[in-house]
């Protein structure tokens, strides 16, 4: 009585789960969504595109994990001695890549930092001050977003070719703090700009999104152990016990 209470359970566990995985879907094609988008804005700060391959790989267990969720609830709901074999093998598979994903957003999270240091100078010497120019539209992005100014701070415009061509003693408007009107840029008012530098905080942004994909991999790789425990259970029981009680009907299977 107890070992069917038991067997009953894991499958009314499993077929909550598989709900659970179409759901995880979704968020990790949003996830990985996110960090494609996210990183097309700071991608001139860190020009390893190996960096987005967890994020490929999110967006792909996503994917097939809502086609897991559907044959996990057939198998589960249709008592498929096949259906659920392969549901536990394609589970292990996913759950190995998810464990390689955590791996590789871990060593990217690590490179970020040098990353961002080696290209950083290269593009603020790159800006110039007009929309149509990709590097200044990416500079004013991430100074407007972070509310930093420079490289450390709003001195280190001092350094670059269009301070110099320039010659007006100013940084560009989007160091303006947002409370300030009539905010021109100007060195000489120094308490109208942001005082922080944006290196330390592009790096800090590229270390979150590298951790909301390491979180969304670990997360969603427990709930898979848990669906891979469940359906090892129903496979071995159904397999050992002549009088399998089924799902759907409450018969039992010979």
């Amino acid at each position: 009585m107890m070992g069917q209470c038991g067997i009953t359970s894991s499958k009314t566990v499993l077929v909550f789960l598989n709900l659970i995985f179409w759901a995880a879907a979704g968020i990790l094609c949003y996830v990985g969504a996110y960090v494609f988008i996210t990183y097309d804005d700071y991608d001139h700060f860190f020009e390893d595109v190996y960096t987005l391959i967890p994020a490929v790989v999110i967006i792909a267990v996503g994917a097939l994990l809502f086609i897991i969720g559907l044959i996990g609830c057939c198998a589960t709901i249709r008592e498929s001695r096949c259906g659920l074999a392969t549901f536990v093998i394609i589970l292990m598979l996913v759950f190995v890549t998810e464990v390689v994903v955590v791996v590789l957003g871990y060593i990217y999270r690590a490179k970020v930092e040098n990353e961002v240091n080696h290209s950083i100078q290269k593009v603020y010497n790159e800006y110039n001050g007009t929309n149509t120019d990709a590097p200044s539209r990416a500079i004013d992005y991430v100074q407007r977003q972070l509310h930093c100014c420079g490289i450390a701070n709003y001195s280190d415009w001092k350094n670059t070719p269009w301070f110099k061509e320039s010659r007006n003693n100013s940084v560009p408007q989007s160091c303006c703090k947002p409370n300030v009107s009539n905010c021109t840029g100007s060195l000489s008012r120094p308490g109208d700009l942001y005082p922080e530098g944006c290196e330390v905080l592009v790096v800090k942004k590229l270390k979150e999104i590298m951790m909301y994909v390491i979180w969304a991999a670990l997360t969603f790789s427990a709930i898979q152990m848990l669906g891979m425990l469940c359906a090892c259970v129903v496979l071995c029981r159904r397999n050992r016990d002549p009088a399998y009680e089924l799902l759907i009907t409450g018969g039992t299977y010979a």
